[in-house]
Protein backbone atom coordinates (compact mmCIF):
# COMPACT_ATOMS: atom_id res chain seq x y z
CA UNK A 1 0.00 0.00 0.00
CA UNK A 2 1.26 3.33 -0.94
CA UNK A 3 1.18 6.36 1.66
CA UNK A 4 1.69 9.54 0.66
CA UNK A 5 2.13 12.49 2.70
CA UNK A 6 0.09 15.56 1.54
CA UNK A 7 2.40 18.64 1.62
CA UNK A 8 0.15 22.06 1.77
CA UNK A 9 0.75 24.55 -1.00
CA UNK A 10 -1.58 26.86 0.34
CA UNK A 11 1.34 28.50 2.54
CA UNK A 12 1.57 32.11 1.23
CA UNK A 13 4.36 34.05 2.24
CA UNK A 14 4.84 37.36 0.67
CA UNK A 15 8.57 39.44 0.88
CA UNK A 16 9.75 42.83 1.26
CA UNK A 17 12.77 44.82 1.63
CA UNK A 18 13.63 47.54 4.63
CA UNK A 19 15.82 49.87 3.18
CA UNK A 20 17.24 52.02 6.14
CA UNK A 21 20.56 54.27 6.15
CA UNK A 22 22.72 51.14 7.45
CA UNK A 23 21.39 49.15 4.40
CA UNK A 24 19.19 46.73 3.54
CA UNK A 25 17.10 43.65 4.63
CA UNK A 26 14.33 41.04 3.04
CA UNK A 27 11.80 39.88 5.37
CA UNK A 28 9.59 37.24 4.52
CA UNK A 29 5.64 37.77 5.58
CA UNK A 30 3.88 35.29 8.14
CA UNK A 31 0.68 35.87 6.16
CA UNK A 32 -1.31 32.83 7.07
CA UNK A 33 -0.18 33.21 10.67
CA UNK A 34 -0.54 37.08 10.71
CA UNK A 35 -2.94 38.25 7.80
CA UNK A 36 -4.43 41.58 9.43
CA UNK A 37 -0.49 42.88 10.66
CA UNK A 38 0.59 41.94 7.27
CA UNK A 39 -2.24 43.29 5.23
CA UNK A 40 -1.85 46.90 7.88
CA UNK A 41 2.19 46.82 7.51
CA UNK A 42 2.37 46.14 3.33
CA UNK A 43 -0.43 48.95 3.19
CA UNK A 44 1.64 51.31 5.30
CA UNK A 45 4.85 50.86 3.40
CA UNK A 46 3.21 51.47 -0.08
CA UNK A 47 1.92 54.32 1.37
CA UNK A 48 5.56 55.92 2.27
CA UNK A 49 4.34 55.77 6.06
CA UNK A 50 7.14 54.15 7.02
CA UNK A 51 9.91 56.60 4.59
CA UNK A 52 11.49 58.85 7.02
CA UNK A 53 11.15 57.15 10.20
CA UNK A 54 13.55 56.39 12.95
CA UNK A 55 14.14 53.03 14.73
CA UNK A 56 13.27 55.00 17.74
CA UNK A 57 14.58 52.83 20.41
CA UNK A 58 17.35 50.15 20.34
CA UNK A 59 17.87 47.48 23.47
CA UNK A 60 21.04 45.53 22.48
CA UNK A 61 20.27 42.12 22.65
CA UNK A 62 16.72 42.61 22.52
CA UNK A 63 15.04 44.41 20.07
CA UNK A 64 15.14 47.43 17.59
CA UNK A 65 11.70 49.20 17.41
CA UNK A 66 10.52 51.25 14.37
CA UNK A 67 7.41 52.83 13.46
CA UNK A 68 6.39 55.79 14.72
CA UNK A 69 5.41 58.34 12.69
CA UNK A 70 6.55 61.07 15.33
CA UNK A 71 10.16 60.44 15.02
CA UNK A 72 10.00 61.68 11.34
CA UNK A 73 10.03 65.27 12.45
CA UNK A 74 12.40 67.08 14.98
CA UNK A 75 9.71 68.97 16.30
CA UNK A 76 8.04 65.89 17.35
CA UNK A 77 10.96 63.62 17.85
CA UNK A 78 10.46 63.45 21.95
CA UNK A 79 7.35 61.73 21.34
CA UNK A 80 8.68 59.29 19.16
CA UNK A 81 6.78 55.91 20.63
CA UNK A 82 3.58 57.38 21.18
CA UNK A 83 2.64 58.11 17.86
CA UNK A 84 0.67 55.50 15.39
CA UNK A 85 -1.49 55.74 11.98
CA UNK A 86 -4.57 56.70 13.89
CA UNK A 87 -6.45 53.25 14.61
CA UNK A 88 -5.56 50.14 16.00
CA UNK A 89 -5.24 46.36 15.19
CA UNK A 90 -5.95 43.42 16.56
CA UNK A 91 -3.22 40.95 17.67
CA UNK A 92 -2.89 37.68 16.02
CA UNK A 93 -1.53 35.00 18.26
CA UNK A 94 -2.78 31.40 17.42
CA UNK A 95 -0.73 30.99 14.86
CA UNK A 96 2.38 28.52 14.51
CA UNK A 97 5.14 31.32 14.27
CA UNK A 98 4.43 33.21 17.27
CA UNK A 99 7.96 32.94 18.39
CA UNK A 100 10.44 35.94 19.09
CA UNK A 101 13.11 34.86 17.73
CA UNK A 102 16.22 36.28 16.30
CA UNK A 103 15.27 38.86 13.16
CA UNK A 104 11.73 37.86 13.68
CA UNK A 105 9.40 41.14 12.96
CA UNK A 106 6.70 41.57 15.64
CA UNK A 107 4.39 44.10 16.16
CA UNK A 108 4.36 47.23 19.31
CA UNK A 109 1.60 48.21 21.15
CA UNK A 110 0.59 49.63 24.63
CA UNK A 111 -1.63 46.39 25.37
CA UNK A 112 -3.37 43.96 23.86
CA UNK A 113 -5.28 45.10 20.50
CA UNK A 114 -3.62 48.47 20.36
CA UNK A 115 -0.94 47.92 17.75
CA UNK A 116 -1.49 50.35 14.94
CA UNK A 117 2.04 50.87 12.84
CA UNK A 118 4.79 50.30 15.51
CA UNK A 119 6.87 47.06 14.97
CA UNK A 120 10.04 45.64 16.37
CA UNK A 121 12.95 43.01 15.45
CA UNK A 122 14.48 40.61 17.52
CA UNK A 123 18.01 40.52 18.33
CA UNK A 124 17.71 37.25 19.15
CA UNK A 125 15.90 34.18 21.25
CA UNK A 126 17.73 35.48 24.23
CA UNK A 127 15.21 37.76 26.26
CA UNK A 128 12.51 37.57 24.06
CA UNK A 129 10.39 34.34 25.39
CA UNK A 130 7.84 36.35 27.39
CA UNK A 131 6.73 37.78 23.96
CA UNK A 132 5.48 35.47 22.86
CA UNK A 133 1.82 34.90 22.22
CA UNK A 134 1.22 38.36 23.56
CA UNK A 135 2.70 40.39 20.62
CA UNK A 136 1.72 39.84 17.37
CA UNK A 137 4.68 37.84 14.67
CA UNK A 138 4.68 38.74 11.50
CA UNK A 139 7.56 38.19 9.27
CA UNK A 140 10.79 37.19 9.92
CA UNK A 141 14.33 38.59 8.01
CA UNK A 142 15.33 36.40 5.76
CA UNK A 143 18.68 38.27 4.11
CA UNK A 144 21.01 40.35 5.99
CA UNK A 145 19.75 39.35 9.29
CA UNK A 146 22.83 41.00 10.82
CA UNK A 147 22.09 44.37 10.34
CA UNK A 148 19.54 44.12 13.23
CA UNK A 149 22.79 44.24 15.18
CA UNK A 150 24.37 47.65 13.25
CA UNK A 151 21.05 49.73 13.80
CA UNK A 152 21.55 52.41 16.46
CA UNK A 153 19.33 54.44 17.88
CA UNK A 154 17.99 57.62 15.35
CA UNK A 155 18.60 55.24 12.37
CA UNK A 156 16.15 56.17 9.68
CA UNK A 157 14.47 54.04 7.35
CA UNK A 158 15.20 55.17 3.77
CA UNK A 159 11.99 52.81 2.62
CA UNK A 160 10.02 49.39 2.38
CA UNK A 161 9.54 47.89 -0.72
CA UNK A 162 6.63 45.32 -0.93
CA UNK A 163 7.57 43.19 -3.59
CA UNK A 164 4.65 42.05 -5.29
CA UNK A 165 2.95 38.37 -4.82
Amino acid sequence: MDRFIKISTDIKMSKAIIKTEKGEMTVEFYDNDAPKAVANFKKLAKEGFYDGVTFHRVIPNFVVQGGCPNSKDPATAHLAGTGGPGYKIDCELDGDNQYHDRGVLSMAHAGRNTGGSQFFICHSRTNTAHLDRNHTCFGKVIENVDLVDDIRQGDKIVNIEVLED
